[in-house]
């Protein structure tokens, strides 16, 4: 009998059932961020470290890569083909692509929580070694005296050790390399790691840059309904990555009933609080905990951002709440706790933070 043939390890950074950042051709939305990293190569002045910031599913991931892609195909800045070039794009049949997509290239690493093979889950965290593997990279020439390369997808999953490592490296850099750090929030990381970076902020898409890559993503995405697909973008906060949550299975459903618990702020119907919970955290339930943990957050930013007049002081309790509940589901996550009180937790702070604030 024939050996069964091993499978690949599932990865982080990967939307199910939709193309990886790394293997994405099309890019809406940012062509200004897109023209001036493109100039800076042109005229040879790209830094060394770059830390691409914006809100999940934006699209930093994409643009990291699409600029990788570009400066392993063209590593002279100086060539006719990068000086004419409209944007970062490169073609589909270039071999340069394949091996990019393939994770195959010698000159470029990922780094990004890693698969434990003994808990079949994936690390909370990128850890220290996953960071001095990488620097592998940086201790051989590369090919055709090109970039060496390096993607940190994304850096607000560093532990300390790891951050540190990663400055180490950043800091002694040898000459043509470039630090791509991808990061949803990059006001957390080190300070001393951004002051060696260039930052790059990526604001939200538009509802209708969302539905043109909707578009190019193919099934089952496009075969959702047009008011499906236009209700989820509106709904996105800028974000494909929500955008697709909302459209998988009852994605919008859910959404519906989290925004009308939320609505009713600071009553609650805890009846109906504890039948959510019951729904979403339980065995293989992740997608959903997610889901419901995103429409919390996005329901907070909009109430900061439509209260704003109403001053800081009034907002605090609103916004100290999304920190703690934050805190308790990466600690949950981490040690592999039941969600259910965590989700429960979220909603009492929510009504004592709107009592406080009314």
């Amino acid at each position: 009998m024939a050996p069964k043939p091993l499978e690949a390890a599932p990865e982080a950074d990967r939307i199910e059932e939709a193309p990886h950042p790394r293997e994405t051709r099309a890019f809406f939305g940012h062509r200004e961020a897109e023209q001036e990293l493109l100039e800076a190569y042109r005229a040879d002045r790209l830094p060394q470290a770059f830390i691409i910031g914006g809100p999940v599913g934006v699209g930093k991931a994409t643009l990291a890569w699409r600029l990788a892609r570009f400066l392993l195909a063209h590593p002279d800045p100086a060539a006719a083909p990068v000086q004419n070039a409209p944007d970062l794009s490169v073609g589909a049949d270039d071999p340069i692509a394949h091996k990019v997509a393939a994770l195959s290239h010698g000159d470029v690493v990922l780094l990004r929580r890693e698969w434990n093979e003994k808990s079949k889950r994936h690390y909370t965290e990128i850890r220290v070694d996953d960071v001095r593997q990488a620097s592998h990279l940086f201790r051989s020439a590369a090919a055709a005296g090109g970039y060496r390369i390096c993607i940190v997808d994304a850096a607000d999953d560093l532990n300390n050790s790891a951050a540190n490592a990663l400055l180490k490296l950043i800091e002694e850099p040898p000459p043509r390399s470039l630090f791509l750090i991808v990061s949803h929030r990059p006001a957390l990381l080190l300070p001393t790691l951004r002051s060696r970076c260039r930052m790059l902020l990526l604001r939200p898409l538009s509802s209708d840059a969302i539905l043109q890559i909707i578009g190019t993503l193919g099934e089952p995405w496009t075969e959702t309904s047009e008011a499906e697909r236009s209700a989820a973008a509106a709904r996105a906060q800028g974000s494909v990555a929500t955008a697709l949550s909302l459209l998988a299975d009852e994605g919008i459903a859910l959404d519906n009933q989290v925004r009308g618990l939320l609505a009713a702020l600071p009553a609650l119907d805890w009846r109906a609080v504890h039948a959510l919970a019951d729904r979403i955290t339980g065995r293989d339930q992740t997608d959903d905990c997610d889901r419901v943990l995103t429409a919390i957050v996005d329901w907070i930013d909009e109430r900061l951002h439509a209260e704003a007049a109403r001053g800081p002081a009034r907002l605090a309790p609103l916004a100290e709440v999304w920190e703690k509940a934050a805190d308790a589901a990466r600690e949950a996550e981490a040690l592999n706790l039941d969600k259910r009180p965590v989700i429960l937790s979220i909603f009492a702070e929510l009504a004592a933070a709107r009592a406080l604030s009314a």
